[in-house]
């Protein structure tokens, strides 16, 4: 089955190389992002932003976290918006991919939701609790069940690496489901619990004001624009972080995402206006 997913997924970069191979415009920018609320930040702030400098951007929406940065580093991408610095050096480490991050963004953030129960006070023993699968995500969430009191973590961990081995003891005796972070939306139907990504809590039609909890997002979680190491001086990519530090933007985000956690730099330009 694992091989069977490497061949989907090296044919599939496969494509998208041949379709990005020939001669390029240096304007011309194929940006791999995941689908929902990280697109649209691009689709409706900063692709109107590098128009206006002269660029076309096209759009590759992904449905997991593997292919885009193996993408990225193949070259059928200029750039991709989905992960954090976490993952981000995970990943590349561990796959020997020079990628690099660029700028931060605005970052909408894990969270628990549920369609069986209004408050978490209606965990019971038994209850269960679907999580991400993925070791960076799946630590976050295991920091949150430890925060609320449902498991307590071995002491002296490191909380970046966190995994359910982790697991001093299961407080609540709650049943926790590892699914891959996409899954967790429709795993609402069934588990009484789910922490879900923002960008597939708001792709799936949630909101995020309707989570029962709410991470506080460090720096550490916060999405990011990556690119080939390369690649990180160049034009585009010192236009591409124009783009996302810019006032105009900052404006799309407090219009159309307003929920999201915003960064540095936009607290820093939003308290240089009062």
């Amino acid at each position: 089955m694992r091989t069977h997913r490497r061949t989907l997924i090296a044919a599939a970069l496969s494509l998208l190389v041949s379709m990005t191979a020939h001669a390029k415009d240096p304007k011309e920018l194929v940006i791999g992002t995941s689908a929902g609320p990280y697109a649209d930040q691009i689709r409706f702030g900063i692709k109107p932003i590098l128009e206006k400098q002269g660029y076309k951007i096209k759009l590759v929406e992904f449905n997991d976290y593997v292919q885009p940065n193996f993408a990225l580093t193949e070259g059928a991408l200029d750039a991709n918006v989905f992960q954090h610095i976490v993952y981000l050096t995970r990943f590349a480490e561990q796959h020997k991919l020079a990628l690099s991050e660029l700028v931060k963004i605005p970052t909408a953030p894990i969270a628990i939701y549920s369609h069986k129960h209004t408050s978490l006070d209606a965990v019971r023993p038994g209850s269960t609790v679907a999580l991400p699968n993925d070791p960076t995500n799946q630590a976050r969430a295991l920091v949150m069940l430890d925060q609320l009191g449902w498991v307590k973590l071995k002491p002296g961990i490191d909380p970046i690496k966190a995994s359910e081995k982790d697991i001093a003891q299961n407080v609540r005796q709650v049943k926790l489901l590892p699914l891959e972070a996409a899954q967790l939306p429709r795993s609402l139907r069934d588990a009484d619990f789910a922490f879900v990504n923002g960008n597939f809590a708001l792709a799936s039609g949630l909101k995020l004001r309707d989570a029962l909890h709410t991470e506080t997002i460090s720096p550490s979680y916060a999405n990011l624009v990556a690119v080939r190491t390369a690649d990180k001086d160049k034009p585009f990519a010192r236009d591409i972080a124009a783009a996302y530090r810019s006032r105009e933007f900052l404006e799309v985000t407090n219009r159309l995402f307003a929920d999201y956690a915003k960064t540095d730099y936009q607290l820093a330009l939003e308290k240089s206006t009062k």
